[in-house]
């Protein structure tokens, strides 16, 4: 991470943990809107990681928008290192573009020279200002949808006005027992911080089975960012969570009505081209606090395989 600008220590996936063992996560730094003069085509570059579901989430916003021809992206390499995420060097990977720039963490030591902290994906880069604008994709799911919207002008509204308040309910449910909880189970420190998260996803999994038993969306109302929010983890549980992160009581593939959900979702083209099963299995795999010999499984295979385009 990043103390003072200066690179400290090799990348560890543990942030931070309490007394007990439970894993916490880092609050995002950049956390800026768009105003209306900041609005223009070509301005703006989206960091992302395919292996991340928080940078994923904004891809899928990305192109379920239509912002492709407006915002540009740049990838980095799945397969993290001791200096954190790096650009190139894998199928689908990008160079940054930038003079001098192989990590991340050298854009917010130059948004911030003093910058601490750890250096995530996504990011919303300014290439105009040369500064990070935003890295919380929260945040970014908003700025796509709203504050872009005299760009794409799109029929889709992610966060329609009139439910706003049933949507941030449904993201606040999901995030820590599920979202979250997958992380809190893999980074659990203690039997009983992992034994905690692992119950929380399962009785999360449980409720939404029982939810899309009976309606097609997160929200009865249609297609919003709810979906994209679980989407991103269901679509790592049996590949990565399920064997990675113990959470192996039961795989997505043993709910019918939640494999139906994700089948759905995956017809849609701006979810499933931007999933990419090869960066998620390399990535998660990678991480040598929980795989030290860094050994990628050959499988699953999965039914809805079908429906990617490519790095299955």
């Amino acid at each position: 991470m990043l103390v003072n600008g200066q690179w400290q220590r090799k990348w560890d996936p543990v942030q931070a943990k309490d007394s007990e063992g439970r894993f916490i996560r880092q609050s995002s730094s950049f956390t800026s809107r768009l105003g209306a003069s900041d609005i223009e085509s070509g301005r703006y570059s989206l960091i992302v990681g395919y292996i991340c579901p928080w940078a994923t989430r904004t891809l899928i916003a990305r192109s379920l928008l239509g912002l492709e021809e407006h915002i540009d992206i740049k990838v980095v390499n799945p397969v993290l290192t001791d200096f954190g995420w790096r650009f190139g060097g894998f199928p689908g990977a990008t160079v940054s573009g930038y003079s001098g720039v192989e990590y991340v963490h050298q854009l917010y030591t130059q948004t911030q020279a003093d910058y601490t902290g750890r250096a995530t994906v996504p990011v919303l880069w300014d290439n105009k200002g040369q500064c990070i604008v935003n890295n919380e994709s929260a945040d970014i799911l908003k700025i796509f949808n709203q504050d872009m919207r005299v760009l794409h002008q799109s029929s889709i509204d992610l966060r329609p006005a009139a439910i706003e308040d049933a949507i941030d309910r449904f993201n606040e449910r999901i995030y820590d027992s599920l979202n979250n909880g997958v992380y809190r189970a893999g980074f659990a420190s203690s039997q009983q911080a992992y034994e905690e998260a692992v119950d929380q996803v399962f009785a999360a999994l449980d409720q939404l089975e029982e939810l899309f038993t009976n309606q097609k969306y997160a929200l009865a109302n249609g297609l919003t960012e709810c979906d994209i929010r679980l989407f991103v983890t269901l679509v790592r549980f049996d590949p990565a969570y399920f064997s990675l992160f113990k959470t192996n009581v039961r795989r997505i593939e043993d709910y019918p009505a939640l494999s139906a959900y994700l089948e759905r979702l995956l017809q849609i083209e701006a979810f499933s081209v931007n999933t990419r099963i090869d960066h998620i299995k390399s990535g998660y795999y990678s991480i040598k606090a929980l795989n030290p010999l860094g050994i990628v499984p050959k499988g699953p295979d999965l039914p809805w395989f079908k429906y990617l385009k490519e790095g299955v």
